[in-house]
């Protein structure tokens, strides 16, 4: 493999400590590559769907977490909801959203969601949360809440959750399999050894734990899940993520680029190129995944209908 898009020194003796969510390493800044560019969001799609967000109290991951790739989403009148808040009880090191005390629990918000769903006249439906460690079972109730309102209104409708680990809690996870999702998401996120680092909140075994659980409550639903590349982690780590994956009987994956949100968050230690990514998709279609998404710009969300649709043809 080429060698890292950046030079790494150690921090000298008696040098100040690094912030938090800093590695002890300190990062010379790379320029960010032209194939990471986008096009500022700004259409008649993207306007009417977030003035109809803000009317209905939703909020969309694509949002909070600065997605990229929120323009031509929204212009395909595709989102990704958020349900439970937008405040998170974890603080990952790599995310964009906000940490802190949420808000009350809304027993409201799948009917709102649901609204929205049948005015955007949508045929693939996905939907995520922050972690709410502060509940009982994470919000598995509102991610069940959510699925079974939209399939009420709208049976022909497919429905995606991507889910937090809920701990663990085999009983959470229960709570959104019996509400059948069409598609089961958590995403691994990183290698194994950057977890303390970029996911402390997390845990590397139980995420693939949770997915593999998921396969056996539910032969029917397809699972999913994600890695952002640059964060630290050496190639033989990504082939092994995925290989863990399918051991896990994942069938779908995405593989994108971190991008830093701002200076308080991980620095980019790498930027992988469009080649790159391609091989990647290689070696995961090699795996047996039944489709795999792998591109620079590539979110766990991105194209997410397509992706559906291509696994569920295998």
């Amino acid at each position: 493999m080429a060698a890292p898009l950046v030079q790494l020194t150690r921090a000298t003796p008696g040098s100040p400590p690094s912030p938090p969510a800093t590695p002890a390493l300190l990062f010379t800044p790379v320029r960010k590559p032209s194939w990471l560019k986008v096009k500022a969001p700004g259409g008649p799609s993207y306007l009417h769907i977030k003035t109809m967000m803000r009317e209905l109290g939703l909020h969309t991951v694509c949002e909070e977490a600065r997605c990229p790739n929120i323009g031509e989403c929204w212009e395909h009148k595709a989102a990704t909801f958020m349900i439970l808040g937008d405040v998170c009880t974890r603080n990952c090191a790599y995310c964009a959203v906000s940490h802190g005390t949420p808000k009350a629990f809304d027993p409201a918000e799948p009917v709102r969601l649901a609204d929205a769903v049948a005015q955007m006249g949508l045929e693939h439906v996905v939907i995520t949360s922050v972690d709410r460690d502060d509940l009982e079972n994470g919000g598995a109730e509102a991610f069940a809440g959510c699925i079974t309102e939209i399939k009420r209104r709208m049976p022909d409708t497919s429905v995606e959750v991507l889910i937090p680990d809920f701990k663990g809690s085999e009983r959470a996870l229960r709570i959104v399999m019996d509400a059948r999702p069409d598609i089961l998401n958590h995403n691994l996120e990183t290698a194994e050894r950057l977890y303390r680092l970029a996911r402390p909140g997390g845990r590397y075994d139980r995420a693939l734990a949770l997915l593999a659980q998921a396969r056996a409550m539910n032969a029917a639903a397809l699972t999913k899940s994600g890695i952002i590349l640059g964060m630290g982690e050496e190639w033989d780590e990504i082939v092994t993520c995925l290989r863990d994956l399918r051991r896990s009987d994942v069938n779908i994956v995405t593989i994108g680029q971190y991008l830093r949100p701002s200076d308080g968050h991980l620095p980019v230690v790498r930027y992988y190129t469009p080649e790159e990514f391609n091989e990647l998709a290689e070696i995961g279609r090699r795996m047996g995944f039944t489709h795999v998404q792998s591109s620079p710009l590539t979110r766990s969300s991105y194209h997410a209908w397509e992706q559906k649709m291509a696994a569920s043809a295998q």
